[in-house]
């Protein structure tokens, strides 16, 4: 994979600039999260993780809100940060609106994995 080799570097900026930099077939990788044990279980896969998407139900495993569950409403590729139902927080204005959560803070509980693209990447770690 392209994006491993670009990675070898510990210095911080040049990770950071190439994370920033990434197209978006590449940023599709940055937005993966662990799949709970049950659910790896439930779908009889060696496969650790899996690209999120809208509708998954995910549990917060680090942070201030660790433990919440809740639906993934948004996925932001641009900014490789995911948006939960439930977790808010407030504007100056007193304004609730979703909180962005990283990914590697997450872990997918259920989700739809009927999906053709989905199935297929399962069915490779079998």
């Amino acid at each position: 994979m392209m994006f491993m080799a670009m990675t070898k570097t510990r210095k911080k900026r040049q990770q950071h600039k190439y994370r920033a930099q990434a197209g978006l077939h590449l940023k599709q990788r940055f937005v993966h999260c662990h799949l709970s044990k049950e659910l790896r279980a439930k779908l009889a896969t060696k496969k650790r993780a899996v690209q999120l998407r809208k509708g998954d139900k995910v549990k917060v495993l680090v942070g201030e809100k660790k433990g919440t569950t809740g639906k993934v409403s948004e996925v932001d590729l641009n900014n490789s940060k995911v948006y939960i139902e439930g977790i808010t927080s407030k504007k100056a204005k007193g304004n609730e609106v979703l909180a962005p959560v990283d990914p590697s803070n997450l872990e997918i509980i259920e989700g739809d994995f009927s999906d053709a693209d989905r199935k297929r990447v399962l069915e490779r770690s079998k």
